[in-house]
């Protein structure tokens, strides 16, 4: 009688067989579905020009750049109805709004209304600018990118403080030496300066997962310039960056079928094509410090 593991390399070889004789090629049409517009807007109420970014979505096996959005008309309205124009200067779909010397374009607790007129169709969206707590400090520790490394780094730890007696959402960016560190993959957002809300940390300090969040893979280096900022995002932003970093890094064997994540840009007309992106106004807060002897401090048992 053959053993158990005799029986499974037969049938092993008896599948390997049957794939291998197989040659008629299969070739499935995949249908590209309609172009939509897409929205990347952020505005905040740092100084200095706001971008709007309106390009137009491609098929899911196209690898190149997602054309601009050309010739479209796009305002940013408050609820004093102050309107603000933004012009694609460079006719590359990035839709610009110049301040005026000492114009500073948005304030905490107004209501903006987003506003785009393009190939015969106009779409709204509406966001609110919350309140952000400001960055303590910015300090590093000298360690190891993992326990098994040989070459030594520092991590850098940011301090802040959630707002008291209310429920905020935050996102979290840093910088190496100008470099943008969190991207698509990497998307840092807070709940009252925790995860999702299951603790009560409200007006406490970020717990350490957040604090620590902004460092690199490789740790940062003596001299490095060291940015972080904190911006003030609504709820419905927390759970489209939520769902938009579950997407980006779905994978593997167990890997949930892509589904699209929910916009807050909508067209007027109910029947007419929709939108993708998300539009919103936030107040941050920031510092930049270098990895120098005064920041440093001592390691942790």
């Amino acid at each position: 009688m053959f053993g158990f593991s005799v029986i499974h390399l037969i049938l092993l070889g008896l599948l390997v067989l049957g794939l291998t004789s197989c040659e008629d090629p299969i070739d499935i049409d995949l249908q590209t579905g309609p172009t939509q517009l897409a929205v990347d807007g952020w505005i905040t109420d740092q100084p200095g020009p706001q971008t709007i970014k309106l390009t137009k979505t491609t098929g899911y096996f196209d690898a190149s750049q997602p054309p601009p959005a050309l010739g479209a008309t796009v305002i940013v309205a408050d609820e004093d109805s102050v309107i603000h124009e933004f012009i694609d200067l460079k006719n590359n779909g990035n839709y610009v709004w110049t301040p005026k010397p000492g114009e500073v374009f948005a304030k905490i607790g107004k209501k903006y209304l987003l506003g785009i007129r393009y190939e015969g169709q106009e779409y709204i969206s509406i966001s609110q600018m919350n309140p952000v707590p400001a960055i303590d400090s910015l300090v590093f520790r000298e360690g190891k990118p993992n326990p098994f490394g040989e070459r030594t780094g520092f991590r850098a730890e940011f301090y802040a403080t959630d707002l008291p007696n209310r429920t905020d959402y935050y996102w979290i960016r840093s910088y190496q030496n100008g470099k943008r560190l969190d991207g698509t993959q990497n998307i840092v957002v807070s709940y009252d300066g925790s995860f999702n809300g299951s603790a009560n940390t409200d007006g406490l300090l970020f717990i350490r997962p957040i604090r620590t969040s902004i460092n690199p893979d490789s740790l940062y280096n003596m001299n490095d310039s060291v940015k972080v900022e904190v911006f003030s995002i609504t709820p419905d932003a927390f759970y489209f960056f939520l769902q938009l970093s579950t997407q980006i890094n779905n994978g593997g064997l167990f890997a949930s079928p892509p589904a699209n994540v929910p916009t807050n840009v909508v067209n007027r007309n109910a029947n007419g094509p929709k939108a993708v992106g998300f539009f919103g106004v936030s107040a941050a807060s920031s510092k930049t410090v270098k990895v120098e002897q005064a920041n440093i401090r001592a390691k942790e048992d």
